[in-house]
């Protein structure tokens, strides 16, 4: 007796979803593909916002940019929420063995009180910074259009909540987890006058209604600002005061940023090619943040580097802003 196995091809009617099929054609599908485009509902809804009338439930008209397809603003890391997550798992877990290591090692008691002194009053206020970051990209994420962006915000929100923890850990691991540094850091950041020009540019950014404007003002210039002169030029400070053990704890923040850096560039260069209207108008809103930033930033630079670390910083904004291709 015999036994004879066949085997079968059985061809699939359809290879991915119809919305993929009528964008890329019926072929298999990237995850990212069938998990970002044309999501966003676009007809149907049942009545427009009560408190804004004027607008749909999602409306392009909530940003004076102009963009024939919005999921022309693809993410080049192809993060969809499986691989936002998995890349940032790894991340989180090279970072928790920096943070387990300085604290094993009693790292914090070799920090003289001077290190100690800079990092409460210069660097754990940061934190108020990043919880603005994410007040900003979760506006960004809700009044946005189309997936392609919203949902990188998002994820680009909740990563500004991670780093904000992160440096509240750090105060927490000079006071010895008695929060005593996480007050007096506060304490800074509501009352020292060097910090009051940037508390309040963190509140004007709130209360702009364009989203676009917003998220370019928080993710373009004032986080290139930021991360050169407090993750670079502040930490090269520590360094030479015998704190260089603190750059541990603050690598997280700075793969980060190349990380992010990689993917917004990318967006706003796709904008500022769609039209010559909207290179103008990303333009205008860079010069006017960049400007409200250096002022805000002025005194507590002046008080916590040197007195050209500020411009180091601009020219380092400059660089990424005719390398993106938004310059005058």
């Amino acid at each position: 007796m015999t036994i004879e196995i066949k085997t079968a091809t059985l061809e699939p009617v359809r290879n991915t979803f119809a919305n993929i099929e009528r964008r890329f054609g019926d072929k298999p599908a990237s995850r990212y593909q069938e998990a970002t485009y044309d999501l966003q509902a676009e007809t149907n809804f049942h009545y427009r916002p009560l408190w804004q009338p004027e607008f749909e439930l999602n409306d392009k008209s909530r940003t004076k940019i102009v963009m024939e397809d919005w999921y022309a603003l693809k993410d080049p890391r192809q993060f969809y929420y499986g691989a936002y997550v998995q890349q940032r798992a790894k991340m989180q877990e090279a970072a928790e063995s920096s943070y387990a290591f300085f604290e094993k090692r009693n790292l914090a008691d070799y920090l003289s009180d001077d290190v100690k002194n800079v990092l409460i009053t210069y660097l754990i206020p940061l934190r108020h910074i990043e919880n603005t970051a994410n007040l900003n990209n979760m506006y960004g994420c809700a009044f946005g259009y189309g997936t392609a962006i919203t949902q990188a915000l998002l994820y680009n929100a909740m990563d500004r909540l991670g780093i904000a923890q992160y440096l509240s850990r750090i105060g927490l691991m000079l006071d010895g987890n008695t929060g005593q540094s996480l007050i007096e850091s506060k304490q800074h950041w509501i009352e020292n006058p060097a910090w009051q020009g940037v508390r309040a540019l963190c509140e004007e950014m709130t209360t702009v209604e364009d989203w676009f404007e917003v998220v370019l003002a928080q993710n373009l210039v004032m986080d290139t600002l930021i991360f050169n002169l407090f993750y670079e030029q502040f930490d090269e400070k520590l360094a030479s005061m015998g704190g260089r053990d603190i750059a541990m704890l603050t690598e997280f923040m700075q793969a980060w940023n190349k990380d992010v850096t990689k993917w917004f560039d990318s967006i706003i260069k796709t904008v500022a090619t769609e039209s010559d209207a909207n290179k103008a108008l990303l333009h205008s809103w860079v010069e006017h943040w960049k400007e409200k930033s250096i002022e805000a930033l002025r005194p507590v630079i002046s008080e916590a580097l040197e007195p050209a670390a500020l411009e180091t910083a601009v020219a380092v904004l400059e660089s990424r802003i005719k390398k993106i291709g938004i310059s005058a």
